[in-house]
């Protein structure tokens, strides 16, 4: 079969082979969970319980703040202690619900929902809303805004996110192995809010046994298709994604609609199946917690709210002390400095490696080989824009088209003079997004 990719990318060890294999384990929390107001991009939800409250499974536990925001939803039953700050995964303090947990797992009545035939577009992204759905492979762009462009009648693909290409993570590949009939269910619900639209389920081809599972599912769908990608970072990234698998490009002042697409994660899907079909909000995730510093690479199905000491805990707890410890993977996860941080909606990956590699090399000065621009996916030049990063010079930054970046990391992992490279842009476009919002 053909592979369908994009122009530039790297080929970094995976590591999937430490958890690829470990089946799905449900974990229970230990302690109090903590219910971040902010897991996703957009407005923070707004609380709407009170200390001393009694919350069951299930249970809305906030509201959504606007339109761009998502509602969060308990998933232990228990009391509620307060709402008080908590650490994040990039080390920021957000505000959290804390429940006591009971331990009695005592639920909610879970809506029982229209057939799919019988439920219309707009009732569809209403569960969703509801469900507090989110893209959980990173982003947390809330569902239902994604998928209430302004031209619905003129999307004509919706992409399953399923190439996992961030080294480590086997989140989304345990997923589909062992519910591959329940992410298809998922993308046939989405199908049904653009009834035109034909579905893409992407599939990186070092993965062909997920695709096998999935391809089995869709053979009475002629609206559906798995395609196979071939295997390279950042295969998964939107823009990439978009690009390998309908040869529509897109840039940064763009939405995927506007190429007539919508891309939702794997997990993403699923919970979409399970918000229609079961009723069930999001209350948990599935988290590859690996590395060679775990005693126990797993992937755990974890509550929403679970502290990561917890998750160290269940997987054998460190072999070898932990040089570095990132929430998600090693080419754009967050280094944490602290383990005492809650699990939320968009935590994927919890990865301990013995040695930090990016420590230990001093950066050197470019020495202008333009390994840097081969790789990057986004076509632009990272060097130039790191220089430009670094003396503060927006002008030139944004002349140079420093706002296409992706971060993905690319050039940093391929640079020889060890510089900084994504680092530096990325702080640059932060600073200009944050300018252009206060206009």
């Amino acid at each position: 079969m053909e592979r369908f990719t994009f122009r530039g990318g790297i080929h970094p060890y995976d590591g999937k082979e430490l958890s690829k294999d470990k089946p799905i384990r449900t974990v229970l929390p230990k302690g109090d969970l903590a219910y971040l107001l902010s897991q996703h991009i957009g407005a923070p939800a707004v609380p709407i319980v009170e200390k001393g409250d009694r919350v069951l499974v299930g249970q809305k536990i906030a509201e959504a703040g606007g339109f761009v925001s998502s509602p969060v939803h308990a998933s232990v039953s228990g009391t509620v202690k307060g709402i008080e700050p908590r650490l994040t995964v990039t080390g920021t303090m957000c505000n959290a619900i804390i429940v006591e947990n009971d331990g009695k797992y005592e639920s909610v009545d879970f809506p029982k929902h229209k057939p799919l035939e019988e439920l219309t577009g707009p009732e569809i992204v209403q569960i969703i809303k509801e469900a507090g759905i989110v893209g959980m492979g990173g982003a947390g762009f809330p569902t239902h805004v994604k998928l209430s462009p302004k031209e619905p009648e003129k999307i004509d693909y919706i992409i399953a996110n399923c190439a996992e290409c961030e080294p480590y993570l086997t989140s989304d590949y345990r997923r589909m192995m062992e519910d591959p009939d329940k992410v298809v269910a998922g993308m046939r619900v989405i199908l049904k809010i653009f009834p035109q639209a034909k579905g893409i389920i992407a599939v990186e081809d070092n993965k062909k046994d997920a695709a096998e599972a999935l391809r089995k599912q869709v053979k009475e769908q002629d609206n559906i298709e798995v395609m196979q990608l071939k295997t390279k970072y950042p295969q998964g990234a939107e823009r990439q994604l978009i690009y390998a698998t309908t040869g529509r490009a897109i840039n940064s002042s763009m939405l995927p609609a506007d190429a007539r697409c919508i891309v939702d994660n794997c997990e993403t899907v699923f919970s979409i199946y399970r918000a229609v079909y079961e009723g069930r909000p999001v209350m948990h995730r599935i988290v590859t917690v690996t590395g060679n510093a775990i005693a126990q690479p797993q992937n755990f199905c974890v509550c929403t709210g679970s502290n990561y000491h917890d998750l160290i805990d269940e997987a054998g707890g460190f072999k070898e002390n932990p040089a570095k410890v990132v929430s998600g993977g090693p080419m754009m996860g967050f280094a944490l400095y602290n383990l005492d941080v809650p699990t939320t909606k968009t935590s994927s990956a919890l990865l301990c490696l013995t040695k930090d590699e990016v420590a230990e090399y001093e950066p050197s000065a470019c020495i202008n080989c333009g390994k840097c621009v081969e790789v990057c996916p986004g076509r632009v030049l990272p060097a130039r824009l790191a220089d430009f990063a670094e003396r503060h010079d927006e002008e030139m930054f944004v002349k140079y088209n420093g706002m296409e970046c992706c971060e993905c990391g690319c050039c940093s992992f391929i640079c020889p003079a060890k510089r900084h490279l994504t680092q530096s842009i990325k702080s640059m476009r932060k600073i200009i997004l944050g300018k252009r919002k206060k206009k």
